[in-house]
């Protein structure tokens, strides 16, 4: 959805004093803080925020990234999002290739700007390039009509270059006539400043919203940094305040969120229409600000569902996925883009053939580098399956492995009440890949397990995916036929099949005022066929293929990749069940586990 247009029905159902707000982010410089971003993207979702922009690095330096970040904001994280997207020292094709992107992933919305050049490089209009954003903005709406939302920036105290405050006004007038939407303003401290610069824009015929940019103080050397590099006039009050503490980290932020709060406050009475943060891709003093201002509520601390919706429009009735794809969500919806409809309520069979094809994108990703980590000083040397089952069970215990080829973070948060047992199964061979606990009518607001609001209660029926030896399979089998509430369904990488279910199971449930049951997460094994060929294409892909081909290490992981199963096992139980036992038995009952 446009900007303009989530602005406009911002308004209509809150009232046009009641602003909204918004969040900046920048492509970080390492892949651990690429993770880091998506992390923190997840979080800051549940704010709420109207819209979400990411910045494009001086000369489209970033601009790779840029796309994926903006891709993942709007498409994983349900974001809406805009990118930034700069014409400085860029031929009309790399423009083209990042709208073409931009257009490819639902992003829907541009922040239009000249750009600086690449450090060391000199600004120059190209052959063929633009000089100046209003030539960016003509550019995107002669070929792409009102597909696009976009923004320009508005500098309240005159851009560097230009030869006067009214001259650069007449060139953001400019770029309003070229097809602009709305002005997003350089950060400032000044609110007087502000709310002059306005008022003269209102004067010239500038009627679009203008939206503050705003930046907390988190370090006095970072605000130093930022205000002499943009050539931000500070008032002299604030430099004051800031000496006697300058060398005191938590008194400076503490002060940058009270300073902003009452900037915040000033500019909210004298009418925005919403206030837009450079967060520095931090979370805490933006939040303190949103709670000082009374603008976010406990219950916005609470996903809506318990895996991020998805911010396209044709994927907004979507409601329920199967559970295989938890970790990986990114390939999961790449994998369904194509899908006409997505379930909505219940989760159908039909769909399962039109999964996309398994493709190098879906085995690798910006999040795992292998050119960049050997997989010796990942995994270690591997020369046994006993040295597999570790990196599996120190992944868990967290202190020495943090990822797996199908988990690119540590373990989650709800598998931390299970993590003791999930060390136990992967010591002895059951190499467990994906798991939630049971869950027996928690509150909807419960920090670890909550979803859907405040109101309801959540259940879910405890579950473990993993891979074991055929041996084990087929031991762990017998003993799952004496337990009548465990359903299992079991895949070798040759597609041979055990399993005493078919169908689909519900795993996640809600149960909320004035609504029917929500399922969001299942078992289908229509699905989990797709799925197991990604599992047992991951172990190769980003773990096995990264050892020299004659070395033991590959050779013990491509012959646990060739006969190992793919299980998942439910427990329905989730009042009082143990879907542990049956591996506890066979470990320690009369039957031994086989290596």
């Amino acid at each position: 959805m446009k900007i303009i247009d989530k602005i406009k029905k911002h308004k209509e159902e809150n009232g046009a004093t009641t602003p909204f707000y918004s969040f900046e982010y920048f492509p970080p410089k390492t892949m651990e803080g690429v993770q880091n971003l998506y992390d923190r993207l997840g979080r800051m979702l549940l704010l709420e925020p109207l819209f979400v922009d990411i910045t494009w690095g001086a000369g489209g330096s970033t601009s790779e990234l840029t796309l994926e970040i903006a891709d993942t904001a709007q498409n994983i994280c349900g974001l809406e999002t805009m990118m930034h997207l700069t014409c400085t020292n860029m031929q009309v094709s790399q423009i083209d290739f990042a709208l073409a992107k931009a257009k490819e992933s639902g992003v829907r919305n541009i922040l239009a700007l000249r750009g600086d050049p690449p450090r060391g490089e000199e600004w120059k209009k190209i052959e063929g390039g633009f000089a100046h954003a209003s030539d960016l903005v003509r550019y995107i709406r002669q070929h792409y009509g009102d597909y696009f939302g976009i923004a320009v920036a508005g500098y309240p105290e005159g851009h560097s270059d230009a030869t006067s405050l009214e001259d650069d006004l007449q060139h953001l007038k400019t770029k309003v006539d070229m097809g602009a939407d709305l002005i997003i303003t350089q950060l400032f401290y000044d609110v007087d400043m502000f709310v002059e610069f306005v008022g003269k824009c209102r004067a010239i015929g500038i009627n679009v919203p203008i939206i503050p940019g705003i930046m907390p103080i988190h370090t006095y050397a970072g605000f130093k940094r930022m205000t002499t590099l943009s050539k931000t006039v500070v008032p002299q009050h604030i430099l004051d305040a800031l000496e006697p503490i300058k060398d005191n980290d938590e008194e400076v932020k503490k002060y940058g969120v009270n300073l902003c709060i009452e900037m915040c406050k000033q500019m909210v009475a004298a009418g925005v229409d919403g206030l837009h943060f450079y967060t520095l891709n931090l979370e805490r003093s933006v939040r303190k600000v949103l709670k000082g201002l009374e603008m976010i509520r406990p219950d916005q601390l609470h996903r809506y569902l318990p895996w991020a919706q998805c911010a396209s429009t044709n994927r907004l009735k979507e409601e329920v996925r199967p559970i295989f794809w938890k970790n990986r969500p990114r390939s999961y919806i790449s994998r369904t883009g194509s899908w006409d409809e997505f379930p909505n309520g219940r989760w159908g069979d039909y769909r399962s053939p039109a999964f996309g094809d398994l493709s190098d994108y879906h085995l690798s990703s910006h999040q795992f580098d292998p050119n960049a980590t050997s997989a010796t000083n990942v995994y270690g040397d591997v020369q046994s399956r006993q040295d597999v089952y570790e990196v599996f069970a120190n992944y868990c215990k967290g202190d020495k492995v943090k990822k797996l080829p199908w988990n690119d973070l540590p373990l989650s948060v709800e598998s931390e009440a299970i993590k003791e047992q999930l060390v136990f199964l992967n010591s002895h061979g059951f190499l467990t890949i994906n798991s939630q606990p049971a869950v027996n009518g928690v509150p909807s607001t419960d920090k670890t397990h909550g979803w859907g609001g405040k109101n309801g209660y959540v259940y879910q029926k405890a579950y473990i995916e993993l891979f074991a030896s055929p041996e084990n399979m087929h031991l762990l089998i017998e003993i799952f036929k004496k337990c009548p509430s465990i359903t299992f369904h079991a895949l070798n990488r040759k597609g041979d099949s055990h399993t005493n279910t078919k169908g689909t199971n519900a795993v996640t449930w809600g149960i909320f005022p004035g609504k029917e049951v929500v399922q969001p997460t299942v078992v289908d094994h229509s699905s989990f066929l797709v799925w197991k060929d990604e599992a047992f294409a991951l172990w190769q892909s980003r773990w096995s293929s990264l050892y020299d081909e004659n070395s033991t290490s590959r050779k013990v992981l491509d012959e646990m990749i060739d006969n190992y199963y793919l299980i998942n096992v439910v427990d329905n139980n989730f009042v009082n069940g143990n879907i542990f036992q049956p591996f506890i038995d066979l470990v320690n009952g009369n039957m031994s586990p086989q290596a």
